[in-house]
């Protein structure tokens, strides 16, 4: 039944402007609103409304970086009918207000804004007491194309690369990973990096490879070892939105 969910997100990547509901996507799959939903959610991991708000978002990204659209229009071209609705959720999924994000594309390479939680801050500017985390994720890292960048790891609270992560770093694949800091609670560690896959041919732009597990608990003064391995996205992941993963790379570490 893969096929009726390929058809709903085909559907929503043609048609994200429009105000396409959960009712007309199960009448195009000729099945029940709930099964759908079951469907859907099963097998791209959120639901068709997240799916179809992330759409619209990436194509925001791309509108705030290319053109010079103001923030109401690019609200209505990507199906808002709110301009402050479309900023509150852009600013919340994607870690940077729209004109923040847009600064993205003025600023020197190097000195781009970065999403800073206080949980990231340096090993000699600790947060205070009553913020201070408590556990760490560690691991490896590995890929099944050929990574062309560095590779930026965090820990977020959603299953969707969304946001501002409470820690993150970046590393090599292969290689290892250190994600310090991290509160108790259940997070999502999400990998991306720019690469190739093996059997593309020579001369192929790269294309995000990524990785997502969880939900990792983390309780007390622990370290959680995972084993994370890339791969190219396919058509069942919602777009990359945190606004971390569009710094600027830096050189790949010898």
């Amino acid at each position: 039944m893969e096929h009726l969910v390929q058809h709903a997100v085909t559907t929503i990547r043609e048609r994200f402007w429009e105000p396409l509901t959960l009712d007309e996507l199960a009448r195009s799959a000729m099945v029940s609103k709930y099964y759908f939903l079951r469907l859907f959610t099963r097998v791209t991991g959120v639901t068709p409304g997240r799916f179809l708000c992330a759409v619209r978002l990436q194509e925001a990204k791309r509108l705030l970086l290319s053109t010079s659209l103001t923030v109401a229009d690019i609200s209505v071209r990507v199906g808002y009918s709110s301009t402050g609705s479309f900023t509150r959720r852009f600013t919340e999924w994607v870690g940077l207000s729209p004109t923040q994000y847009r600064k993205l594309s003025l600023a020197v390479p190097g000195d781009k804004p970065e999403p800073a939680p206080p949980e990231a801050a340096p090993a000699d500017n600790p947060p205070p007491p009553a913020a201070r985390t408590t556990g760490s994720v560690t691991g490896v890292l590995r890929s099944t194309g050929t990574v062309l960048s560095p590779v930026y790891v965090g820990v977020f609270d959603s299953n969707m690369l969304q946001g501002t992560p409470v820690s993150w770093t970046n590393a090599c694949a292969p290689g290892r990973f250190t994600l310090p800091r991290i509160a108790a609670g259940t997070w999502y560690v999400h990998a991306v990096a720019q690469g190739r896959h093996p059997d593309s041919p020579a001369g192929t732009e790269p294309t995000p490879l990524t990785a997502t597990l969880g939900p990792v608990r983390v309780k007390g003064e622990t370290a959680h070892r995972l084993d994370i391995t890339l791969s190219p996205q396919d058509w069942t992941r919602p777009p990359i939105l945190s606004a971390l993963m569009d710094l600027e790379p830096q050189p790949m570490a010898a």
